[in-house]
């Protein structure tokens, strides 16, 4: 009797090795090599993506022809955006995020609307009845009024790979949607669904799929003329905030989407990690309601409270995710440490720059925060990377010390330096023009972007500030 086979591979690139290496040689990552086993009669059989390669020949580059096809209009503003105008007929898409986060919802709720396209959806997690109970539950509105549904919409209960592509050329759809490519395998890989080994073969033969004209499945023709439907995969991510399986699945798919926020808040952020038909810029919002997930089309308007009337520690900063600006609420609370060690916490903002930003206080403009506590919150449970926002922190920070409210009509935006200069930061206009919009009267900015700003041109008032001292005697006096 033939034994297994014990294959090592790494889950960063993909390269397979025969025994256990503590650094790979492709990728140059430590530790990333995991053991998988493959049956006697694996090297019988053809992967499933090589079954059926048809003969190519090289084409001259004039002679291939490259219509711009239209895109498929998800009827959905945001995801329509983070895809970058719709999505590409034709290609691969894989949606991430943590368990819970709404990714199952936002495919679903999204496919509902398609009323003119036949969509297949694959279940690999739920059942069907499941799935119609969440369908019900999406398509009742507040008012009790029905959405439209998607009479076209098929669903189907199976993890097989085999068995999903007859139901593709049997249904021949325009999308199918695969809920989630870790429970789907293939027969030809003898290891559990899930393993490195299986979430490969089974991204490369869905990619051989959508990307040709013949059926991966063996002694099979072609798909009955029609073109390739789009695929979009959802995917888990591990515990560390990656995709799970192979770093190779993020090189085979055509777009990789980041579905991320706190559970314990309302909004939702869509990101594109990689985009071959788009920018990466892009990011989309959404409110978690019960009804499903709501596109929310201004979230500066959502993120700003309107009672902060004479409440110290409040300041709006402008910030720029992607390409897209929005104000933002930061909180903070500066109290005397109860006890030797003086407390340090952040929400929604990077906890070392939070103390960098601190000792640019107390060594470049002289206030004494060693021995006080600092809590700071970003209003709406979102997480900001964008460095523009350190001077709207450090803002709340000093209102919070001394106890005296920013004016509500102000916000701010600036990167601060290790000397406490206030570093120029990029779009400016846009962020000028979105506290124009919401009425705020007076906005402080870099003084190196004023050479790239026109005063007159806007009726907010802009002030210019070099240091940090400046911004702080234009807040305070």
């Amino acid at each position: 009797m033939a034994k297994d086979k014990t294959m090592y591979v790494c889950e960063n690139c993909g390269q397979e090795s025969a025994k256990w290496i503590g650094k790979c040689p492709s990728c140059g990552q430590w530790n990333t090599f995991k053991e998988f086993k493959t049956g006697p009669s694996s090297a019988k059989k053809a992967p499933l993506a090589l079954s059926s390669q048809a003969a190519s020949r090289p084409i001259p580059l004039s002679d291939i022809r490259a219509d711009e096809e239209p895109r498929m209009d998800m009827h959905d503003e945001e995801l329509n955006r983070v895809l970058g105008g719709g999505l590409v007929p034709g290609s691969l898409v894989l949606l991430g995020g943590e368990p819970g986060i709404g990714k199952s919802t936002l495919v679903l709720q999204t496919i509902l609307r398609l009323t003119d396209k036949k969509v297949l959806y694959v279940s690999g997690e739920e059942s069907a009845r499941q799935i119609k109970l969440r369908a019900d539950r999406l398509l009742k509105m507040d008012n009790g009024q029905w959405t439209v549904d998607n009479a076209d919409l098929q669903v189907v209960c199976d993890t097989s790979l085999e068995n999903i592509f007859e139901h593709i050329e049997a249904e021949q759809p325009d999308l199918v949607v695969i809920d989630s490519i870790q429970t789907i395998s293939t027969e030809t890989v003898e290891s559990s669904p899930g393993s490195l080994s299986q979430i490969r073969e089974c991204a490369a033969a869905l990619l051989k799929y959508v990307k040709g004209d013949s059926s991966p499945l063996p002694n099979r023709g072609g798909v009955g003329g029609g073109a390739s439907p789009s695929i979009i995969l959802i995917g888990h991510i591990t515990k560390e905030g990656t995709l799970a399986g192979p770093k190779v699945l993020e090189h085979i798919v055509d777009t990789v989407l980041q579905f991320e926020g706190d559970q314990h808040y309302l909004y939702r952020i869509l990101r594109s990690q990689k985009n071959r038909f788009g920018s990466t810029a892009e990011l989309g919002i959404y409110e978690m309601r019960q009804d499903g997930l709501r596109p929310v089309a201004n979230p500066s308007e959502l993120l700003l409270t309107d009672n902060q009337d004479g409440l110290s520690g409040i300041a709006i900063a402008a910030a720029i995710e992607g390409v897209r600006p929005f104000l933002i609420e930061t909180q903070a609370l500066v109290s005397t440490a109860a006890y030797g060690t003086a407390q340090r916490s952040a929400n929604g903002f990077d906890y070392r720059r939070l103390n960098m930003l601190l000792a640019v206080l107390e060594k470049r403009v002289g206030f004494k925060l060693a021995q006080k506590d600092v809590f700071l919150n970003i209003a709406g449970g979102l997480r900001v990377t964008d460095p523009a926002i350190d001077l709207g922190v450090i803002a709340a920070i000093l209102s919070s010390n001394v106890d005296t409210a920013i004016e509500h009509d102000t916000c701010l935006c600036g990167e601060v330096g290790l000397s406490g200069e206030i570093r120029p930061v990029s779009r400016i206009e846009q962020r000028i023009a979105e506290a124009q919009k919401l009425g705020f009267q007076r906005i402080l900015i870099p003084a190196a972007n004023l050479k790239a700003v026109n005063p007159h041109d806007y009726t907010i008032t802009i002030v210019p500030c070099r240091r940090v001292e400046d911004a702080f005697r234009a807040l305070f006096g």
